[in-house]
């Protein structure tokens, strides 16, 4: 008789989403089950060994506001960390860590299984179960039986993943790991669309062979920023990152192998990310160009393994080993694997719910690669919603969703679900059209509240979030009320740079001016200095979020303003009020998108690409008949 087993949750993969949803799942009380072909390579960074970067690091920090475990992991094996952005607004100040590799698949790993209510069972997921159009488990390629009341499919690019170098073909969901060849036709089978994208990844090359005197160093920070809102300062050692060129000779040789290239020879027929694009793409798109940057980040503290970013490529081995001997640090050049691309599975998101609930068979959630994205950091979060509502369902619970002015996470969801993929999606500052609100240093305001409320806070969170914020409002309030006599603080501001006072003012009237900072000004003022010594552990953090909130409170309010004015419209439902097909006041290519992805709200409605102002407008008089 084959095994039969029965959870509440059943997660398949082990990668970011997977962890992140079967944490999630698990955190609610939910009885869970990750199915993973190898418990060596949970949260393997399959590309580069780094979190975070440009509103990707917002997105980590949203995850660990609401409990997700991306942060703290990420802080434990951080070798280098950085601020993006820092010489633009908070708006884009965008947290970054390189991890070492290793330990951060030991340290999710040791997570995941001291995580209670949670399971890891090593096997292959090879058919959905449905029952009367519900999802009810998972067999295996074992032929093992798991019963569930919700499942979640985080497969990433294993489903038919196909590796391409030169023109070798290899199948694969990453170097040296079979791919999955089965389940994506039993989702299909389902009635859900499939299509194929491709991503890429660098050479890994050996550190003893390079000349880092030819190189520059690129350090990192050690100040008190940090991913998660509760982890300790950064405990390992950090390493610095090293940067250099491409050249003409290189670029030579590289164009002398294009013929071989599987992306210019019509081996590779899907779409690859725009915004990281291979080597050859970039000579192809950008001719006129010299040099394009590259930068060598190491893999972990225990190894001679380094990264090469910017560097991703489907060359043959030969072609791109010869071309970067070219460039003097590499010389004398010894690799470890070369760069390849990856083609694989992914299914259409406008088939979701904003839950990331399939909209044909109920129960059965989506999240990550699967849904089109790339990055880690974008299927964590994807990841975290999609455990969140498949527990919730279990337990006879309402699904939640994150809004647009709410949370990046909610962004990226919405656009997925709203405006489907033509492109591996990334996220990117310029997506959030309420980018002043989510920023990275008040995700813990945004989103903690949400965690306690749908129990994923544990109590040590909880008790800092309400100490922080208590601290910031009680920062805020004695700027607002402290006086300023011009006599004392003048000599203060001539030196720093900026307009002595004629007469007295408050306090929060000077930090309003680029040149103050609160700390700075503390110096000058005792009983302030003395108001931030009583925080605690938090100092650094919430100095910064009151800074913030003073400096750009006008932004803040006229963005919260906007924010409101179109939640009106979210609040406007229409799923099930209209045949589409009927309206023929729409334009063609409205009643088509309107039909196909059938929107929640109106606000939804209008995001859909096609779908004009008019069409809206036609919508609201037609419901208000």
């Amino acid at each position: 008789m084959n095994l039969e087993l029965s959870y509440d949750v059943v997660v398949i993969g082990g990668g970011h989403a997977g962890c992140e949803a079967a944490a999630a799942a698990a955190a609610i009380g939910a009885r869970t089950c990750l199915v993973t072909m190898d418990m060596t390579k949970i949260a393997q960074m399959s590309c580069n060994p780094a979190i975070g970067g440009i509103a990707k690091g917002q997105i980590v920090r949203e995850i660990d506001a609401l409990g997700g475990g991306t942060g703290e992991v990420t802080d434990a094996t951080a070798i280098q960390f950085r601020m993006l952005n820092r010489s633009k607004g908070p708006a884009m100040w965008s947290p970054r860590a390189q991890c070492d590799r290793a330990r951060f698949v030991t340290e999710w790993r040791r997570r995941l299984e001291n995580t209670p209510n949670l399971h890891i069972w090593q096997d292959e997921a090879a058919e959905i179960l449905v029952d009367n159009g519900r999802a009810c488990g998972v067999r295996t390629v074992w032929d093992v039986t798991l019963r569930a009341g919700a499942v979640v499919v985080t497969a990433g690019t294993f489903l038919n993943g196909l590796m391409h170098i030169g023109r070798s073909q290899v199948p694969g969901g990453r170097a040296a790991e079979p791919a999955s060849v089965r389940l994506s036709d039993s989702i299909a089978a389902l009635g859900i669309t499939r299509a194929r994208m491709k991503t890429g990844t660098p050479v890994r090359i050996d550190a003893r062979s390079v000349h880092f005197e030819d190189m520059e160093p690129q350090p990192g920070e050690t100040d008190y920023h940090r991913f998660s809102y509760v982890s300790p300062q950064r405990p390992l050692q950090q390493l610095p990152c090293w940067t250099c060129s491409t050249n003409d000779d290189v670029h030579r040789v590289l164009r002398d192998g294009l013929a071989d290239s599987p992306l210019y020879n019509g081996q590779i027929k899907s779409i690859g990310p725009r915004y990281c694009p291979s080597i050859e793409t970039k000579l192809v798109t950008f001719p006129d160009r010299s040099q394009h940057p590259l930068f060598l980040e190491p893999e972990g503290l225990d190894t001679n393994e380094m990264y090469l970013n910017g560097f991703s490529s489907s060359l043959p081995m030969d072609i791109q080993l010869e071309a970067l001997k070219k460039i003097p640090c590499f010389r004398d050049l010894i690799v470890y694997r070369p760069g390849y691309a990856i083609e694989y599975d992914y299914f259409d998101p406008t088939q979701l719910q904003h839950s990331l609930e399939s909209k044909k068979i109920e129960a059965l959630y989506f999240a990550g690669q699967v849904n089109g994205t790339t990055g880690y950091e974008e299927a964590a979060g994807q990841g975290l919603m999609a455990g969140i509502n498949a527990a919730r369902k279990c337990g006879g619970n309402a699904p939640v969703v994150l809004h647009r002015d709410e949370a990046y996470i909610g962004v990226l969801i919405d656009d997925l679900v709203t405006k489907g993929v033509d492109e591996p999606y990334r996220m990117f500052t310029s997506r959030a059209e309420y980018r002043i609100l989510l920023r990275q240093d008040n995700a813990d305001a945004r989103l903690t509240p949400k965690a306690m409320e749908w129990g994923l806070a544990s109590a040590e969170r909880r008790n800092r979030f309400k100490k922080k914020q208590q601290s910031i409002e009680e920062i805020i309030r004695f700027c607002r009320d402290f006086p300023v006599k011009a006599n004392k603080i003048n000599p203060y501001l001539e030196h720093v740079g900026t307009t002595p006072l004629n007469g007295g003012c408050r306090l929060s009237d000077l930090i309003n001016r680029p040149q103050i900072t609160l700390n700075g000004i503390a110096e000058e003022i005792p009983v302030l200095k003395h108001l931030f010594d009583t925080v605690g552990i938090d100092r650094d953090e919430a100095i910064e979020a009151a800074e913030i909130a003073m400096k750009y409170s006008g932004y803040i309010e006229r963005e919260r303003e906007l924010a409101d004015k179109m939640q009106r419209l979210e609040a406007i439902k229409i799923r099930g009020r209209f045949r589409y097909d009927e309206l023929t006041q729409l334009s063609t290519e409205a009643r088509q998108k309107l039909k196909r992805i059938d929107p929640e709200t109106l606000a939804q409605a209008g995001r859909i690409p096609g779908v004009s102002p008019s069409d809206i407008s036609v919508l609201l008089v037609l419901l208000g008949r």
